[in-house]
């Protein structure tokens, strides 16, 4: 650990992916709810092209008149060193030798779908040597990719909906047999599927489809996120998500009283501007089920949990069918993070304010081995 007084977090935020407005949001909230007595804040902006800076102090990151936030760029560039010994940040400037920053405790990894949530700089941190918040890298590829996940849930025997895998190769060379394929989904007979990205989060790219002629369309605009695509047979039930921690002092997983999903007005489904531009959502925490309903849903969000191997912190999303039974749809490793966010507000209803949860999460990680576990 540093020899300072405060334990030093670095916050990363942003990201390659198509969500990393949501990832400058979510880092904005947390670094605010940080205690500055406690923990030395710095933050990490990676840029859209993958560059990692010190962004400027007046960053904004906060959704403001339906503005996005960024980070452009601008601001010291910055390496990690990997060496497992140092769990330094080096400052590299052009023509210059590189500069040790600091030395870092433990990493916040704020960053939400590929290129961050999927694994990859769970990788990166493992080869430094540096303790971070939440999954490894294997449960964080796994649950950042829908159709790995329903298999590994399959094969646990957990509740999931029908599904078709639909890879880059299978799609340019045998197209017409996929597009079978899914029809069986019952899209044939008049039933909605909704297409998806495989490995995107923030309802990115999800197309709810009603008309076989519209199928193709919708698959080729999910590629745009990723090549990989999962269709999935539409499920008549409530949406119902649910919080699961990392257990205390090795102790089983905690799950949080769960939330439903509220829409107002005319919208098809959960997508991107329904979350978090036009705020027609609202939660019901917990929803309006029986005890044992609540308790159901909380046990398999913990199953779910430990049947990935995950490690921290994620959301389980469900749907609660008209006849009772609780549905798996998919699992986020590093949800979004925000006061309005559907985690902490689940959290704060379960007894963990949003400021106890940050702080209980930087203890989970600091106390967990680097390497092998």
């Amino acid at each position: 650990m540093s020899q300072v007084s405060r334990i030093r977090v670095a916050v990363v935020f942003g990201g390659r992916s198509s969500e990393h407005a949501i990832s400058c949001v979510t880092a904005g909230a947390v670094m605010a709810a940080i205690d500055r007595d406690r923990y030395e804040v710095v933050p990490i902006g990676i840029a859209r092209d993958g560059r990692w800076v010190l962004p400027p102090a007046d960053l904004p990151l906060a959704i403001e008149g339906g503005r996005l936030p960024e980070v452009t760029g601008a601001g010291s560039a910055l390496a990690l060193p990997f060496d497992p010994d140092s769990r330094g940040l080096m400052v590299v400037r052009p023509g210059e030798v590189p500069e040790t920053l600091a030395e870092v405790d433990v990493v916040l990894p704020l960053l939400h779908g590929p290129y961050g949530e999927d694994g990859t700089i769970q990788g990166l941190l493992d080869l430094a040597g540096v303790r971070y918040v939440g999954a490894g890298v294997l449960a964080s590829a796994v649950g950042m990719d829908k159709g790995y996940m329903k298999l590994v849930w399959q094969a646990r025997g957990l509740p999931v909906g029908p599904y078709v895998l639909v890879g880059d190769r299978e799609w340019r060379r045998e197209r017409k047999r996929k597009i079978d394929e899914i029809k069986e989904l019952g899209l044939a007979a008049g039933a909605p599927v909704f297409v998806k990205p495989a490995r995107a989060g923030s309802s990115m790219g999800i197309t709810r489809v009603t008309d076989e002629a519209a199928l193709e369309a919708a698959v080729d605009a999910a590629r745009e996120h990723d090549p990989k695509v999962v269709v999935e047979a539409a499920i008549e039930g409530r949406e119902v998500e649910c919080g699961v921690l990392q257990g205390l002092d090795d102790g089983p997983p905690e799950a949080s009283l769960p939330a439903e999903v509220l829409m107002a007005g005319e919208r098809d489904f959960y997508d991107f501007e329904t979350k978090y531009l036009d705020g027609s959502t609202s939660m019901s925490i917990p929803p309006d089920l029986p005890p044992a309903a609540i308790e159901e849903v909380r046990r398999i969000a913990v199953q779910a949990f430990e049947a990935l191997d995950c490690e921290g912190l994620a959301r389980v999303d469900f749907f609660h069918t008209p006849d009772g039974r609780w549905i798996l749809n998919e699992i986020n490793t590093m949800p979004g993070f925000t006061p309005a966010s559907a985690f902490p507000q689940m959290w704060a209803a379960t007894g963990l304010d949003y400021p106890a949860l940050v702080d209980r999460l930087i203890q989970t990680a600091l106390k967990r081995s680097t390497g092998l576990r």
